[in-house]
């Protein structure tokens, strides 16, 4: 059992430097604004789950996956870029329509139950916490974790769904407290923030797209 924990605190340590709830929780913060509790809620369950989900997948069937349609780790890289690169700008220029409000979308929830943007799998789960750095992590472990490595098989088997489930349990967490911080910061500051992780997000964005520039020239400089 101690070797079990052993290897899941081991994922963890790998994984939530690249998951980085906190950074995802900002990013809610920003694009939840005009959201109400339940639908927050929503928002925030099902982003957990979508990310188990996401990191099961990659864990068991990304090498497969990505074989079988000729993906490579820098197009994921690249790829990923351009979606957080694109997020960010909506996020620094926002198209409001003349007459938007954030009083007038409250008093139409109180009014009708309206449909809301679902943000829970773009941008909360991918790209933000389970993105082409995580995402490649956990298909480069899973292609060499079988060998050479001092844990049991059954260790092997249990702890990475463990771990999974574990990031998603500490986002979950995160997510759910965001709304005292909402209330916290108020509506000035959530503008803020917003524009303030869009222009992170874009930042990041060219930064994964020049990394995976960087491999791709080096993979074929090498060969």
């Amino acid at each position: 059992m101690f070797e079990l924990f052993k290897a899941v605190g081991l994922g963890l340590v790998v994984l939530l430097p690249l998951a980085n709830p906190l950074t995802t929780v900002a990013l809610f913060l920003g694009l939840a604004g005009d959201m109400n509790y339940q639908e927050r809620n929503r928002q925030s369950r099902q982003a957990s789950i979508y990310v188990f989900i996401i990191m099961a997948v990659a864990y068991y069937a990304g090498n497969v996956v990505m074989d079988t349609f000729g993906i490579s780790i820098p197009g994921l890289r690249i790829a990923g870029g351009l979606i957080v690169a694109f997020i960010g700008f909506r996020m620094l220029f926002p198209q409001q329509q003349a007459g938007h409000s954030m009083e007038a979308e409250h008093k139409l929830d109180e009014m009708s139950e309206r449909n809301s943007v679902n943000i829970a799998f773009v941008p909360l789960a991918m790209p933000s916490t389970a993105g082409p750095g995580t995402i490649a992590m956990i298909i480069s472990t899973a292609s060499t974790i079988h060998s050479g490595t001092a844990f049991s098989p059954w260790v092997i088997t249990v702890a990475p769904v463990l771990t999974f489930l574990a990031v998603s349990l500490i986002l979950w967490g995160c997510l759910r407290s965001s709304g005292a911080i909402m209330r916290l910061v108020g509506k000035g500051g959530i503008e803020a923030i917003s524009r303030l992780m869009g222009f992170l997000l874009v930042c990041m964005g060219v930064q994964f797209m020049i990394n995976g520039t960087l491999e791709v020239i080096t993979t074929y400089h090498a060969g």
